[in-house]
């Protein structure tokens, strides 16, 4: 396995812990932020945007998880794995939206 493969595992593993299904709005803007090479397709984006605003409260907890996981698969093809891991694990718990905010 390699150390991206391990970031990556151990990331999830970090995020499915103690509940956590995104960051907050606030913190997730933040997170697509950093992702490089963000361009527009079509009505949309890729990679597309953290489901905050409106789509906050449309969505499902499973739905932010997967989005947030496209945005975590985005960031190791484009090299930024590190530095995104760094940041989620920054988080304070309050930073974070989890099943008991469900």
């Amino acid at each position: 396995m390699s150390d991206k493969d391990d970031i990556f595992a151990n990331l999830f593993a970090y995020i499915g812990a103690d509940k956590r299904i995104c960051p907050q709005p606030l913190q997730w803007k933040a997170l697509w932020e950093m992702l490089p090479d963000k361009e527009r397709r079509g009505l949309g984006w890729s990679p597309p945007l953290p489901l905050i605003l409106a789509a906050w409260y449309d969505t499902s907890a499973l739905e932010k998880q997967l989005r947030l996981g496209e945005h975590i698969e985005y960031a190791a093809r484009k090299g930024v794995l590190k530095e995104v891991d760094k940041f989620l694990r920054n988080l304070r718990p309050d930073e974070w939206h989890t099943l008991r905010d469900e």
